[in-house]
């Protein structure tokens, strides 16, 4: 049974994944929510090039990843879930609502650590706001995200297939999310109380810093209520706010190469601890 999940575990991924990037790509032709200036050929191959490079440099250079780590768990007993007498169902809706808090917290970490932020702040360079957007990461970070997700799973001991689903939902939550749509403004504010919107995630992008350090959830929104990182609405409305980074503005910028070395490149201002960052609300 379980060699038949882990074998079934990749093209779950990968179809859940190409679904829901094309369902994400046909909506921002039909209904697009801001006008975008970078000719698409330039993002979209080199950003979905890095679905291929921190894939395959994870593969390499982790033995095992999340899912098969919770199987491994399940077979030796480690971590709470699994030391606990509780329904699989409570275990595994417990597992994905604190594999998400992680989520969060682990953002906002990128965002704190100047160093971090240097590998961070790769994603938030993109010129222009789409699904592609929540597909580069600097590999670099992919690794430390994975190595800090297999300290929560080994925490925790979550059932195997509650973990795939999380990660199933991250990633087609991390595409909607990032997702240039025209979602009708009363079903948006609906929405965004039981998972973040694009336009909730947009203002995490915006080049202002101090809406950038605001909005860090990827699935749900309930965190950045809870814990005072949330921002209804950037200050100069989604049609006008730029999106970006203040140090990368140029269309080279954009190309695989110089996305790999931007963490050696300038300061690592506009971070969360950054002291010339205050914090206000936006309006729409």
């Amino acid at each position: 049974m379980t060699d038949t999940f882990l074998a079934a575990e990749p093209l779950i991924r990968l179809s859940a994944f190409l679904s829901v990037l094309v369902a994400m790509v046909l909506w921002e032709v039909a209904a697009p929510r801001r006008r975008q200036e970078i000719p698409r050929v330039i993002r979209w191959s080199n950003n979905l090039a890095f679905v291929v490079i921190d894939t395959v440099i994870l593969r390499l250079s982790l033995p095992i990843l999340a899912v098969g780590l919770a199987v491994i768990a399940e077979d030796r007993g480690w971590g709470l879930f699994n030391a606990l007498d509780v329904p699989v169902w409570f275990a595994a809706l417990a597992s994905i609502l604190l594999l998400d808090l992680a989520i969060y917290l682990q953002h906002v970490m990128f965002h704190a650590v100047p160093g971090l932020w240097r590998l961070h702040r790769m994603h938030h360079a993109d010129l222009d706001f789409d699904a592609t957007t929540g597909l580069r990461f600097h590999p670099v970070e992919i690794l430390l995200s994975m190595v800090i997700k297999l300290a929560v799973v080994a925490a925790l001991g979550p059932p195997a297939f509650a973990v795939l689903l999380f990660e199933v939902i991250l990633n087609a939550t991390s595409l909607f999310n990032h997702a240039n749509i025209d979602l009708p403004r009363p079903i948006d504010r609906l929405l965004r109380w039981i998972v973040v919107t694009p336009d909730m995630h947009r203002v995490h992008h915006s080049i202002d810093p101090r809406e950038t350090n605001s909005n860090y959830g990827f699935n749900l929104p309930w965190w950045d209520r809870l814990l005072g990182t949330y921002i209804d609405q950037p200050a100069k409305g989604h049609r006008e706010m730029e999106i970006g980074i203040e140090q990368f503005r140029t269309t080279r910028d954009l190309w695989a190469d110089r996305m790999l070395i931007q963490p050696f490149r300038g300061p690592a201002s506009g971070h969360a601890l950054d002291p010339r960052i205050t914090t206000k609300d936006g309006a729409d």
